[in-house]
C-alpha cells in the first residue's frame, strides 16, 4: 500500500519579484496601448468597409484639389499618407510585442498556457484587453503577496 503525500504543493516563480513586478508593468502598458490601437483599427475597418472611406493626410484628390485630412475613397485620391493603413500595421507590430509582454509574464510566473492563449486574446477581441489587464495585474499582486517564498533565488 502507498502513502499519498498530503503535502500542499510548493509554488514557485521563474523570476524575482522585481522580474515579476516589471514584467506586469511591461504587460499593463501594452495591453492598454493595443487596447486602444485594436479600438481604433475596429473604427476604421467599420468606416472602410461600410463607407468605403479610408483617412489620408495629404495627397491630390482626382477633381484636382487638395486633401489636407479627411476621409476620402481610395480611387479619388492621389498621393497622400494613408493612416488607415498605418493603424492596421501599427496594431499587427504592437500585438506582436504585446505577445512578448505576455510570454514573458505568463513564463515569470509559471502559468499553465491556456492562460497564455486567453491573455493574448486580449489583444484581438476589442475591449477584452483592458478587463484582461486588471484581471491578470490583480492576480500577480496576490500571487506575489500570498508567496513570498516562491520568488527564485540567485
Amino acid at each position: 500500500m502507498t502513502e499519498e503525500n498530503s503535502a500542499p504543493k510548493v509554488r514557485r516563480f521563474a523570476g524575482t519579484p522585481s522580474q515579476i513586478r516589471s514584467a506586469a508593468t511591461f504587460y499593463k502598458v501594452l495591453a492598454y496601448a493595443t487596447g486602444v490601437m485594436l479600438l481604433l483599427l475596429c473604427a476604421e475597418m467599420i468606416v472602410k468597409y461600410f463607407w468605403h472611406l479610408e483617412l489620408f493626410i495629404g495627397g491630390t484628390l482626382l477633381d484636382g484639389g487638395s486633401n489636407a485630412v479627411g476621409l476620402v475613397n481610395r480611387a479619388d485620391i492621389a498621393g497622400g499618407v494613408n493612416i488607415s493603413l498605418a493603424i492596421l500595421i501599427i496594431h499587427g507590430w504592437m500585438y506582436v510585442v504585446y505577445l512578448l509582454a505576455d510570454f514573458r509574464l505568463w513564463s515569470l510566473m509559471r502559468w499553465p498556457f491556456s492562460r497564455f492563449i486567453t491573455i493574448a486574446l486580449g489583444g484581438v477581441v476589442p475591449l477584452l484587453s483592458f478587463f484582461m489587464e486588471k484581471k491578470v495585474h490583480g492576480e500577480v499582486d496576490r500571487e506575489l503577496a500570498s508567496h513570498p517564498q516562491a520568488a527564485k533565488r540567485y
